[in-house]
């Protein structure tokens, strides 16, 4: 009885002092305490809290904020804990919870600094100090994305479809004169030891970085960005941020300022102290680092006055990676961070980077991405040499063809002169001027070159013959073999895939739509294990979703599960799976979660909703309140 008028209170919301809780919500809490209430002493001991119910719980707490217990044992919603701190002076949270919590942390931060709080984490430690809590703070944010189509063809001009996922980064920034900054003591002894005297000085804190095996703070002085009157080389810059492996990663925050001074001729005579928060998992194919390059740029843009329209931006922020950092990336990652929308696919042609639009995802239909725990880096050996070999195969083709058109022109041959005239001259013509691999039809590829293309060719020759392959971020090693056929021909036909995918999308609701989706995914996902760039893992996961689509329960009636691919740079990272949008479906992803957990020892991060890129989320300029105190 007593169990029972317990969970009674709980359902209609007595025990909680707020009144804005949901029904849900209120009856989910009463299910939990249900369950904590069957573990007392003298119960099962292997009863537990079901991990459908873990997940939903991490799920909703993440999207809407869960009510937590106070000090004084009364529940607090925490999305309206930062209104009593900060006073915001421009921009709109978009009812975001973990913007909410950013704040939060911020304001946590603020009262530590002023009851003078020991930290342990030296990450906490200096954040607490190097704000002045009196002055405005800039706060922006850039969610990671899920590459539902397109991955490594970006590079060579295709369409892509991308959905900003729900996790982001953010920035806070804060500029001030060199007098009044407050710099860490290694810093000020560094400065003494030049004899230099109010110089402008970039700090960096990163939250979680003891958890990631780097360096969670980094300093410079700005000046080491620059060479007489110029920026310095971006090679000068990718070398600096070489040498400690502890502070790479400030490449990526810091290498903004550089591009931005180095591309629009920016410059900086303030100090700046940033502070950076990412909810994006690293390793994991979801763009983790270009959410941290749009989010440091967009808070430095904001803090400075700089109009930068997000597809700029996001081009910067390519420069960021590929010249500062070094990682041979395309544009697909920074443009679905800056300029993605919620619950949407950015439809970009990678010429370099034009938005033809967004294309809405149905409402029957649903897309999840699973980590396969296998870590995935855009700076790898397999994903680089795939790209060379999409380059090769591209100068390749347009040597072929110039062959051709040289020798149709010079031939007498009348019959063959009469079949190259007008549109087969013309056609042969734009292929030996080929800019981008994707321009060149799937049926023009297999007609005219597919036997051209080799498996595989090393370097020494390639070089020898075709001179360069004209990829400004990677180098041809002489001794190293790539291989081309496979290479080249992905990106040929996944544009032709992307663009069926698109125009399904708006088909008609029906079974057969679904099923030609998830096929389009399937082939993607193969044609990456034939370029070198698949995985145990992600294998596992896609063949997990085959078993489900073709079990007897889903042959029987609607199924639920349709396809999956893997993503982004390939060779581990996360598995795309597009499925019905039902409670079948999410229990089928469940379920291969667990079935992962069981094969491997690692239980996967399922990656659910979306959120705003960065573009629509604009930035925060924000106060903290006078202590009433």
């Amino acid at each position: 009885m007593v169990a029972a008028r317990i969970l009674q209170d709980a359902a209609v919301g007595k025990n909680y002092v707020s009144n804005k809780l949901s029904g849900a919500r209120r009856l989910r809490d009463a299910i939990v305490l249900g369950y904590q209430l069957q573990r007392m002493p003298g119960r099962d001991p292997d009863l537990s809290v079901p991990e459908w119910y873990a997940n939903a719980q991490n799920e909703l707490g993440r999207r809407s904020g869960s009510p937590t217990l106070g000090v004084d044992g009364a529940f607090k919603d925490p999305d309206n804990l930062y209104t009593e701190d900060f006073e915001i002076l421009h921009g709109d949270l978009h009812d975001l919870h973990d913007t909410k919590s950013f704040l939060n942390s911020l304001a946590e931060l603020a009262k530590d600094y002023e009851k003078d709080v020991k930290h342990h984490a030296r990450e906490y430690k200096a954040a607490t100090a190097f704000f002045n809590w009196k002055e405005e703070i800039y706060v922006a944010r850039a969610p990671g994305r899920l590459d539902v189509m397109g991955g490594i063809a970006d590079y060579s001009g295709s369409l892509v479809l991308q959905m900003p996922i729900k996790e982001a980064c953010h920035v806070a920034l804060q500029k001030s004169h060199p007098s009044k900054h407050r710099l860490w003591k290694h810093a000020q002894a560094r400065q003494q030891d030049k004899g230099q005297e109010q110089t402008p000085v970039l700090q960096i804190v990163s939250f979680g970085a003891e958890l990631s095996n780097r360096g969670p703070t980094f300093d410079m002085d700005l000046s080491d960005f620059m060479e007489g009157d110029k920026p310095i080389s971006y090679e000068k810059a990718q070398n600096y941020f070489s040498r400690d492996p502890s502070q790479k990663w400030a490449a990526y925050v810091a290498g903004t300022i550089l591009v931005l001074m180095t591309e629009l001729g920016v410059r900086f005579e303030n100090s700046i102290s940033m502070l950076v928060s990412s909810a994006v998992p690293e390793g994991k194919g979801v763009s983790s680092s270009a959410s941290v390059e749009v989010a440091s740029m967009s808070a430095v843009a904001a803090a400075h006055g700089l109009d930068i329209s997000p597809r700029d931006l996001a081009l910067l922020c390519q420069k960021v990676e590929n010249h500062v950092v070094g990682a041979p990336c395309g544009v697909m990652d920074q443009m679905a961070s800056a300029c993605g929308e919620a619950n949407k696919l950015l439809a970009m042609v990678c010429q370099p980077a034009e938005v033809l639009g967004l294309v809405e995802i149905p409402s029957h239909i649903r897309v999840w991405g699973i980590d396969s725990g296998i870590r995935h880096s855009v700076g790898g050996a397999d994903y680089g040499s795939v790209r060379i070999g999409a380059f090769m195969g591209k100068e390749m083709i347009k040597s072929s063809a110039s062959e051709k058109l040289s020798h149709s022109q010079s031939s007498n041959d009348v019959t063959n002169s009469s079949d190259m005239d007008g549109n087969g001259s013309e056609l042969i013509g734009a292929e030996a001027n080929l800019g981008y691999l994707c321009n060149l039809s799937p049926h023009r590829y297999e007609a005219a070159y597919a036997n051209v293309l080799p498996e595989n060719v090393d370097g020494e020759t390639f070089l020898e013959r075709y001179g360069n392959h004209n990829d400004p971020v990677t180098v041809i090693e002489p001794k190293s073999s790539y291989a081309v056929r496979a290479a080249a021909r992905h990106p040929i036909y996944e544009n032709f895939r992307v663009k069926a995918f698109k125009a399904l999308l708006t088909s008609a609701p029906s079974e057969d739509q679904l099923s030609a989706l998830g096929e389009l995914l399937y082939q993607c996902h193969y044609s990456y294990n034939a370029c070198g760039l698949g995985s145990d893992g992600t294998d596992r996961i896609v063949e997990l979703v085959q078993q489900m689509q073709h079990s007897k329960s889903s042959r029987s009636e609607d199924g639920a599960l349709y396809g999956a691919k893997i993503t982004g740079g390939g060779s581990g990272g996360t598995v795309c799976v597009i499925g019905r949008n039902s409670m079948k479906s999410s229990q089928q992803i469940l379920e291969i979660q667990h079935k992962y957990k069981k094969a491997t020892g690692y239980k996967p991060f399922l990656f659910e909703g979306s959120s705003p890129g960065a573009g629509m989320f604009g930035y925060l300029k924000v106060r903290r309140r006078p202590s009433l105190e």
